[in-house]
């Protein structure tokens, strides 16, 4: 017998062998790479990746964010370990500033010609020349109104004031966003760095917002307002049409107020120390094809607001327009003075 179990226990070590060798030279058959992608969630179509991965021969495997907040701390707490990141312009500035990322390879981005001249005048403040990013999107945060709930409304942020609904609202767990809707309806810059504005908008927030308001969410919006949970949310649009089954749209009033508020511009950076930069570039570049980009458009129902020739092949009509955005200011880097913001933001999240 015990020659027996002897035998069994050489065969299963030699069957364990052979199938090493056997994933081995399969891994090296494929030859294929692959691409670490740390995104917004809601903001990387499937068939984008798909179409990638077979013309690249390629694995892009991808994790996701809430905000840049949640981004950038995990960056710095793991030491990077993703390719390509998304972050917003401020924090794209940040990241030059610390020497976080790979300075592009233009030789390599050749559909860095389709790149529009609002992005490209927009990044003249935090990265010329795109010399670190590349423009993704550029957009806004806006209210989605449940109509079959909320009949009698006003079409601005003073909409969180109306205690008709408390209770039924949501704002974004954002600063900056909340911050800066804040700043904006009392007729201040979304940068202001005045003390006396940001208490003022503080207190806006604080009697006026706050109290109608569920909680402040980032992540499960787009669920709660699926499920009826908020009537009005401050919101991405692309997590509220995702998560409301089409048949209910006609349900859902999407508007960006004509006031302004903060204006975002999302780009792709390649992270400093990434192994797989070459296949980065070969995504960044594969993005910006205006028929792929298209793609991107159609899943979201987004404007064209970075690539000039994305339009020509898109087969969806947008949430909203491009000139609804006329109002909104760039977000910013706001170096020191970020710490007045979080001061503020303490006083509204935490007390």
């Amino acid at each position: 017998m015990g020659n027996r179990v002897s035998r069994i226990v050489v065969l299963f070590v030699m069957s364990i062998l052979v199938m090493s060798v056997v994933l081995v030279s399969c891994n090296k058959e494929s030859g294929k790479r692959t691409l670490y992608l740390y995104n917004w969630t809601y903001y990387t179509p499937d068939e984008i990746i798909d179409r990638f991965e077979k013309e690249f021969n390629a694995k892009v495997i991808i994790d996701n964010y809430a905000s840049n907040e949640a981004m950038f701390a995990k960056l710095k707490a793991s030491n990077g370990g993703y390719d390509i990141v998304v972050p917003s312009a401020d924090y794209t500035s940040i990241m030059i500033t610390l020497e976080m990322l790979e300075p592009l390879d233009h030789a390599k981005l050749p559909n860095l010609s389709y790149i529009n001249n609002k992005a490209r005048k927009l990044s003249l403040s935090y990265d010329p020349n795109f010399a670190y990013s590349v423009p993704y999107f550029i957009g806004a945060a806006g209210v989605a109104v449940n109509t079959s709930k909320v009949k009698d409304y006003v079409k601005d942020w003073t909409i969180f004031e109306n205690n008709t609904y408390k209770g039924r609202m949501q704002l974004l767990d954002d600063m900056n966003e909340v911050m800066g809707i804040a700043l904006t309806t009392l007729g201040y810059s979304v940068n202001s760095i005045d003390m006396g504005e940001l208490e003022e908008a503080g207190e806006l927030i604080n009697t006026k917002w706050k109290p109608n308001i569920v909680k402040f969410d980032a992540e499960g919006f787009g669920k709660a307002f699926s499920q009826g949970e908020f009537w009005i949310s401050h919101a991405y649009p692309e997590v509220i049409f995702e998560e409301v089954p089409k048949k209910r749209w006609k349900d859902i009033d999407f508007f960006l107020p004509k006031n302004g508020g903060p204006l975002y511009i999302d780009s792709m950076v390649i992270l400093k120390g990434s192994k797989n930069s070459d296949l980065a570039h070969e995504f960044i570049n594969f993005f910006h094809r205006p028929e792929i980009h298209a793609i991107f458009l159609d899943e979201f129902n987004y404007p064209s607001s970075v690539n000039n020739r994305a339009d020509e092949f898109r087969e969806s009509v947008p949430f909203y327009n491009q000139s609804e955005l006329e109002n909104y200011e760039l977000k910013i880097d706001l170096g020191k003075d970020l710490e007045k913001y979080q001061r503020v933001w303490q006083t509204i999240r935490y007390q």
